[in-house]
Protein backbone atom coordinates (compact mmCIF):
# COMPACT_ATOMS: atom_id res chain seq x y z
CA UNK A 1 0.00 0.00 0.00
CA UNK A 2 1.19 3.74 -0.57
CA UNK A 3 2.27 5.60 2.01
CA UNK A 4 0.56 8.98 2.15
CA UNK A 5 2.05 12.31 0.66
CA UNK A 6 1.83 15.35 3.21
CA UNK A 7 2.67 18.63 1.88
CA UNK A 8 2.81 21.95 4.35
CA UNK A 9 1.55 25.48 3.47
CA UNK A 10 1.87 28.72 4.89
CA UNK A 11 -1.59 31.07 4.21
CA UNK A 12 -1.17 34.24 4.06
CA UNK A 13 1.34 35.46 1.18
CA UNK A 14 1.32 31.87 -0.13
CA UNK A 15 -2.45 30.44 -0.62
CA UNK A 16 -4.31 33.99 -0.40
CA UNK A 17 -3.09 37.72 -1.08
CA UNK A 18 -1.14 38.93 2.22
CA UNK A 19 -2.70 41.88 3.50
CA UNK A 20 0.61 42.85 5.18
CA UNK A 21 -2.06 43.40 8.32
CA UNK A 22 -4.39 40.29 9.11
CA UNK A 23 -7.30 38.60 7.15
CA UNK A 24 -9.88 38.60 9.70
CA UNK A 25 -12.74 38.43 7.31
CA UNK A 26 -13.68 35.96 4.66
CA UNK A 27 -14.73 38.87 2.26
CA UNK A 28 -10.95 39.83 2.29
CA UNK A 29 -9.95 36.56 1.54
CA UNK A 30 -8.23 36.23 -2.14
CA UNK A 31 -6.45 33.54 -3.73
CA UNK A 32 -3.15 34.22 -4.78
CA UNK A 33 -2.89 33.61 -8.85
CA UNK A 34 -3.35 30.18 -9.33
CA UNK A 35 -2.78 29.46 -5.97
CA UNK A 36 -6.66 27.15 -6.13
CA UNK A 37 -5.23 25.57 -9.52
CA UNK A 38 -2.16 24.56 -7.56
CA UNK A 39 -4.20 23.23 -4.91
CA UNK A 40 -6.29 21.41 -7.09
CA UNK A 41 -3.11 19.78 -8.50
CA UNK A 42 -1.70 18.75 -4.93
CA UNK A 43 -5.08 17.10 -4.42
CA UNK A 44 -4.88 15.01 -7.51
CA UNK A 45 -1.26 14.19 -7.03
CA UNK A 46 -2.51 12.77 -4.00
CA UNK A 47 -0.70 15.30 -1.58
CA UNK A 48 -2.99 15.76 1.80
CA UNK A 49 -2.81 19.05 2.32
CA UNK A 50 -2.00 20.42 6.21
CA UNK A 51 -1.84 24.32 6.48
CA UNK A 52 0.15 25.86 9.13
CA UNK A 53 -0.10 29.76 9.79
CA UNK A 54 0.50 32.07 12.72
CA UNK A 55 -2.40 34.17 13.73
CA UNK A 56 -1.20 36.61 16.29
CA UNK A 57 -4.14 38.93 15.33
CA UNK A 58 -6.41 36.53 18.16
CA UNK A 59 -3.67 37.34 21.05
CA UNK A 60 -3.27 40.67 20.22
CA UNK A 61 -7.19 41.00 20.03
CA UNK A 62 -7.63 42.36 16.57
CA UNK A 63 -9.36 39.20 15.30
CA UNK A 64 -11.18 36.00 17.67
CA UNK A 65 -10.70 32.73 17.24
CA UNK A 66 -13.88 32.58 15.91
CA UNK A 67 -13.61 34.76 12.71
CA UNK A 68 -10.02 33.14 11.88
CA UNK A 69 -11.36 30.12 12.07
CA UNK A 70 -14.63 31.38 9.59
CA UNK A 71 -11.27 32.58 7.04
CA UNK A 72 -10.18 29.35 7.45
CA UNK A 73 -13.61 27.51 6.55
CA UNK A 74 -14.06 29.79 3.76
CA UNK A 75 -10.56 28.90 2.83
CA UNK A 76 -11.72 25.32 2.68
CA UNK A 77 -15.02 25.60 0.96
CA UNK A 78 -13.41 27.50 -1.50
CA UNK A 79 -10.61 24.75 -2.79
CA UNK A 80 -12.88 22.35 -2.51
CA UNK A 81 -15.55 23.73 -4.68
CA UNK A 82 -12.66 23.88 -7.05
CA UNK A 83 -11.54 20.03 -6.49
CA UNK A 84 -9.11 21.12 -4.07
CA UNK A 85 -9.10 19.01 -0.35
CA UNK A 86 -7.25 20.72 2.24
CA UNK A 87 -7.03 18.09 4.91
CA UNK A 88 -6.22 20.24 8.55
CA UNK A 89 -5.30 23.50 9.43
CA UNK A 90 -3.31 24.37 12.17
CA UNK A 91 -2.93 27.98 13.97
CA UNK A 92 -0.64 29.35 16.24
CA UNK A 93 -3.03 32.08 17.95
CA UNK A 94 -0.28 33.85 19.81
CA UNK A 95 2.45 36.98 19.76
CA UNK A 96 6.21 36.50 18.98
CA UNK A 97 6.66 37.61 22.56
CA UNK A 98 4.59 34.81 24.03
CA UNK A 99 7.62 32.26 23.77
CA UNK A 100 5.02 29.72 22.80
CA UNK A 101 6.07 26.62 21.35
CA UNK A 102 3.89 26.14 18.26
CA UNK A 103 4.89 30.05 16.29
CA UNK A 104 6.78 29.26 13.22
CA UNK A 105 9.98 29.56 13.07
CA UNK A 106 9.00 26.53 16.39
CA UNK A 107 7.74 23.22 14.90
CA UNK A 108 4.70 22.95 17.58
CA UNK A 109 2.21 23.52 14.49
CA UNK A 110 4.01 20.33 13.22
CA UNK A 111 4.19 18.07 16.05
CA UNK A 112 0.26 18.94 16.83
CA UNK A 113 -0.72 17.70 13.46
CA UNK A 114 0.92 14.48 14.04
CA UNK A 115 -0.03 13.69 16.94
CA UNK A 116 -3.61 14.58 15.84
CA UNK A 117 -3.44 12.62 12.83
CA UNK A 118 -1.17 10.16 13.50
CA UNK A 119 1.34 10.84 10.80
CA UNK A 120 4.48 12.06 10.35
CA UNK A 121 5.53 14.76 8.42
CA UNK A 122 9.65 14.54 7.95
CA UNK A 123 10.48 14.95 4.25
CA UNK A 124 7.33 16.34 3.68
CA UNK A 125 7.10 19.87 1.65
CA UNK A 126 6.54 23.13 3.25
CA UNK A 127 6.16 25.92 1.38
CA UNK A 128 6.33 29.38 2.95
CA UNK A 129 6.91 32.75 2.26
CA UNK A 130 8.77 33.90 5.40
CA UNK A 131 12.15 32.99 6.99
CA UNK A 132 10.31 31.34 9.52
CA UNK A 133 8.98 29.30 7.60
CA UNK A 134 12.26 27.82 6.29
CA UNK A 135 13.55 27.54 9.53
CA UNK A 136 10.58 25.72 10.93
CA UNK A 137 10.67 23.37 7.93
CA UNK A 138 14.83 22.98 8.07
CA UNK A 139 14.05 22.14 12.05
CA UNK A 140 11.39 19.42 11.14
CA UNK A 141 13.43 17.94 8.49
CA UNK A 142 11.07 18.83 5.95
CA UNK A 143 12.16 20.19 2.48
CA UNK A 144 11.77 24.17 2.78
CA UNK A 145 10.17 25.74 -0.44
CA UNK A 146 10.15 29.67 -0.86
CA UNK A 147 7.52 31.71 -2.72
CA UNK A 148 7.96 35.10 -4.02
CA UNK A 149 4.65 36.22 -3.34
CA UNK A 150 3.78 37.91 0.30
CA UNK A 151 6.84 38.28 2.39
CA UNK A 152 9.07 36.38 -0.37
CA UNK A 153 10.77 38.99 -1.70
CA UNK A 154 11.59 40.65 1.67
CA UNK A 155 12.92 37.46 2.64
CA UNK A 156 14.93 36.90 -0.05
CA UNK A 157 16.47 39.98 0.05
CA UNK A 158 16.67 39.76 3.92
CA UNK A 159 18.07 35.83 4.64
CA UNK A 160 19.97 33.33 3.51
CA UNK A 161 17.48 30.61 2.02
CA UNK A 162 20.66 28.33 -0.28
CA UNK A 163 18.73 25.30 1.52
CA UNK A 164 15.24 26.12 -0.01
CA UNK A 165 13.60 25.94 -3.35
CA UNK A 166 12.16 29.27 -4.53
CA UNK A 167 9.89 29.79 -6.53
CA UNK A 168 7.69 33.20 -8.62
CA UNK A 169 4.39 31.29 -6.26
CA UNK A 170 2.31 28.09 -5.23
CA UNK A 171 1.72 27.05 -8.79
CA UNK A 172 4.99 26.94 -10.00
CA UNK A 173 6.20 25.13 -6.73
CA UNK A 174 3.52 23.04 -7.18
CA UNK A 175 3.73 22.20 -11.00
CA UNK A 176 7.69 21.27 -9.84
CA UNK A 177 6.68 19.13 -7.06
CA UNK A 178 3.79 17.53 -9.67
CA UNK A 179 6.62 16.78 -12.57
Amino acid sequence: MATEKYIILDRDGVINVDLFDYVTNPIDFKFEQGSLEALKKLTLFGYKIIVATNQACISLGIATKKEIDDVNLHMKQKAKENGAEILHIEVCPHKPEDECKCRKPETGLLTSAEKLLNINLKGSFFIGDKFSDIQCALAHDCLPVLVKTGYGEITLKNHDVSKAQVFDRLSSAANFICQ
